[in-house]
């Protein structure tokens, strides 16, 4: 039997423990097939790089292990949402807003009604803040410095969030 058949018959010995590995790794049948796939297929063109008195069995896990934790990173990396915004307005704000429910709408009035009870100080800045304004548009409308108007968005903020510290997103 040639080397290039015997790391072939090797290779098809190993599958039912690859296929129980991939499993353990995924947890799912279709991507442990996947993964085993993949994995056959890197150790066939990598073939070439496999050195004999280098354990085999190994050799071919680590090669599985590897493309499995390359496969989850990339999947982190696209599911990864980049705020852009000037503020990270998006990463501060609640991704569901409750607004198809009955619930939602009386959290949402019970919000606008907190932030009314606030002062012309707090209110105003915060009011435009929400509304879309730049925090520079709304220290030259308000004629306060932009500082001023950083810290009262900010303040009135954490006074909504220690108002309803209770509800969940």
């Amino acid at each position: 039997m040639s080397a290039k058949e015997s790391f072939k018959s090797r290779l098809l010995g190993l599958q039912s423990n690859l296929l129980s590995f991939a499993y353990q790794l995924t947890t799912n049948h279709e991507a442990a097939q996947d993964l085993l796939q993949d994995t056959t297929l890197k150790a066939l063109d990598n073939e070439s790089k496999y050195v004999d008195n280098v354990n085999f069995k190994g050799w071919i896990f680590t090669i599985m292990r590897n493309i499995f934790i390359n496969n989850y990173r990339q999947t982190v990396r696209k599911a990864t949402v980049i705020d852009q915004t000037e503020d990270l307005y998006h990463i501060n704000i609640c991704q569901d807003s409750g607004l198809d429910t009955p619930d939602g709408s009386i959290a949402v009035q019970e919000i606008s009604n907190a932030i009314n009870a606030f002062s012309d100080d707090y209110r105003i800045p915060f009011s435009m803040h929400v509304a879309g304004y730049k925090y520079q548009e709304i220290a030259d409308k308000m004629q306060l410095p932009l500082g001023t108007v950083k810290s009262r968005i900010f303040f009135a903020r954490q006074k909504l969030q220690g108002m309803f510290k209770d509800y969940k997103c």
